[in-house]
């Protein structure tokens, strides 16, 4: 970094995190509490990037309209043909005009009921899951709540949404636990090709399934975006449809399952709160969201500037990145009493774990439902639930998550 540029920077005296290190995967909420007593935004050298750590910067950082999500292939750009495709067609990779057009688009077919049609099917389809966990769990002593539950839920659901026939169904997650690697920093060579080749296959598959919709519609969602129109009769190019399925499942898939699983973590490790939820399911919806803040699943979102931008003093110049630290935020005690304390009650709960402004996620109705099923057909069904074991924490700093959650009844 030049001379300039470091004089720009907030003076910071705590020493930035190393994102690999298996002590602060487990636990960085500490490390955030220190950053943000230092300051509201600190640079990264490592990850070159800035990051805001307080609520009131992240919000700034996802709300301003001149930090932008401005894609830049990844590189060399004939070795990610497949990858770079999905991106820079994405509607979250994009910012207007052509943000608000697939927006529009995208929001047209969900409006047209898809969400409240699947609401009952999402129900069915929890308490099924969880009766096979339940029955493993006895006739075992104990099973995992990810591959069991949380895992193929929410893939079940995208598979539905978008109408991808039940013998396709098992292609979907290794695609989207191959693809998303790439959001990490400083990723391994060999995980960088294979998010490549999951690109690629999901690319021509995809294709074929436009190409089916096309000649034989359906009441999915790739069907109503094949027919969809805005209001200027432009319709989204294949590309942008094949891009905008993939995006679904990528971030329905790993919020969803990532969810379930910090906040089943959670709750297991904070027994009063669980046996709250189990008593009483009028908390189910406030304890999702709390969920949300109190273990994100997203813990990083970048933005880029276009032009000069102040955030909390810290100035980003054109072309440079700036992340909103998730995590941190969901952490402030500027915002949440107690932000350290699970409380499954917690109300207004400001959390930013869908994002905010133009990015703010469509697909968080859909979310919420899924955990919110998951939950009650856990606390109905397994009320005794306790961890058989300590899970796995994932290697992962951007997409927190659990390799599994072994549990068992106590």
């Amino acid at each position: 970094m030049d001379a300039s540029r470091a004089q720009d920077l907030p003076s910071v005296t705590v020493t930035p995190f190393d994102q690999h290190d298996p002590a602060f995967i487990a636990d960085p909420y500490p490390v955030f509490a220190a950053l943000r007593a230092e300051a509201e935004v600190h640079w990264h050298e490592e990850m070159g990037i800035a990051l805001a750590v307080s609520h009131r910067s992240a919000s700034a950082v996802l709300r301003h309209r001149s930090l932008g999500r401005l894609w830049t292939d990844a590189k060399p750009v004939e070795e990610f043909t497949g990858f770079n495709l999905l991106h820079r067609n994405s509607l979250l990779e994009n910012e207007p005009p052509t943000h608000t057009r697939l927006r529009r688009l995208v929001a047209a077919a969900f409006g047209r009921g898809h969400v409240e049609r699947l609401r009952p099917w999402i129900a069915e389809l929890a308490d099924r899951l969880v009766d096979e966990l339940v029955a493993k769990v006895r006739s075992e002593g104990g099973a995992d709540l990810l591959s069991h539950v949380a895992a193929p839920l929410p893939v079940e659901v995208i598979a539905e949404l978008l109408g991808v026939p039940d013998r396709d169904r098992p292609l979907l997650q290794p695609w989207s636990n191959a693809i998303v690697k790439m959001y990490e920093y400083d990723l391994a060579p060999e995980k960088r090709a294979a998010a490549e080749r999951a690109s690629t296959e999901f690319v021509a598959y995809l294709r074929e399934l436009v190409a089916l919709r096309r000649a034989k519609p359906g009441a999915d969602l790739v069907s109503d975006l094949v027919a969809v129109t805005d209001a200027d009769g432009a319709k989204l190019t294949e590309d942008e449809l094949v891009a905008t399925a993939v995006l679904l499942l990528m971030a329905g898939h790993e919020a969803t399952v990532n969810v379930i699983g910090n906040g089943v973590n959670a709750l297991m490790t904070h027994r009063d709160q669980w046996d709250r939820v189990v008593a009483d399911q009028s908390l189910l919806s406030t304890a999702v969201e709390e969920l949300i803040r109190y273990d994100s699943p997203l813990q990083l979102f970048e933005r880029t500037a276009t032009e000069p931008v102040e955030i909390a003093g810290f100035r980003v110049e054109p072309g440079q990145k700036i992340a909103a630290l998730l995590g941190a935020a969901a952490r402030d005690p500027e915002v949440f009493v107690d932000p350290d304390v699970l409380d499954v009650t917690r109300t207004p709960n400001n959390h930013l774990g869908f994002g905010m402004g133009i990015h703010y996620c469509l697909g968080a109705p859909l979310a919420r439902i899924e955990v919110q099923a998951a939950l009650s057909a856990l606390a109905r069904k397994l009320p005794g639930a306790v961890l058989a074991s300590t899970p796995r924490r994932r290697a992962e700093f951007v997409i927190r998550g659990l390799h599994e959650l072994p549990l068992a009844e106590g």
